[in-house]
């Protein structure tokens, strides 16, 4: 199983989030990481949005925010924008947000 290390890294202005993101599903949900073919980690998130004119990425940005608890606005897709494999950025202080999302990722149900 996956920790939080191998999908956070830290940043200057906060972290990075690696993110597989699948759109147009039923519920939206959050799950653990999992190792993808080429053994990269990703968090794997489902969005109910459909993927078209960005509404999948921003259903993305909103339920991170809903469930960290942080600003909408601390949120941003650093790459991947056209992609369901992403990397959002969470400005803020890196070592005061490590722990934390540590501790979230490691309370996920796994996929």
């Amino acid at each position: 199983m996956a920790d939080a290390d191998s999908v956070l890294t830290s940043a200057a202005n906060g972290l990075r989030l690696a993110v597989r993101l699948q759109p147009a599903a039923r519920q939206a949900r959050i799950a653990r990481p999992v190792c993808l073919d080429d053994g990269s980690f990703q968090l794997r998130v489902w969005v109910t949005e459909a993927a078209e004119k960005g509404r999948a990425n921003a259903a993305l940005l909103k339920l991170l925010s809903k469930t960290l608890k942080l600003p909408k606005s601390a949120f941003s897709i650093i790459s991947g924008k056209q992609n369901r494999r992403k990397v959002v950025g969470i400005e803020g202080d890196a070592e005061e947000l490590l722990p934390r999302l540590a501790s979230w990722i490691k309370s996920l149900p796994d996929a």
